[in-house]
């Protein structure tokens, strides 16, 4: 996929949650590509669903307390809040709330 630093800040949160196996930037010529190594358990890839909460049409932003648990902590939501992008869990832990991009489960 093309690349952005976005994107990269995602896959990095996924890499670190051992949702990814890891990421690589490589270099086309002209923007560069993002390329993803899924992980797998057994047969079946560790990432069942990826839903995109926030929109361009509608964002969805959440205080510290309406943070969504993802499959009752199993999961994990993706906020883009004042200090990066940061994990359900460290947003709680820094108290912050932010707009609410994704859930990965």
């Amino acid at each position: 996929m093309p690349v952005s630093k976005l994107k990269v800040e995602i896959a990095r949160l996924l890499r670190d949650n051992h949702y990814v196996q890891d990421y690589k930037v490589l270099d086309d010529g002209r923007f560069g590509v993002l390329r993803l190594y899924l992980r797998y358990h057994g047969e079946t890839p560790v990432i069942r669903e990826m839903r995109r909460v926030s929109t361009p049409g509608l964002r969805r932003y959440v205080k510290v307390r309406e943070i969504p648990r993802v499959r009752n902590g199993l999961g994990m939501a993706i906020l883009s809040t004042p200090r990066g992008l940061m994990t359900d869990r460290d947003a709680r832990t820094a108290h912050m709330g932010g707009e609410l991009l994704a859930m990965v489960w």
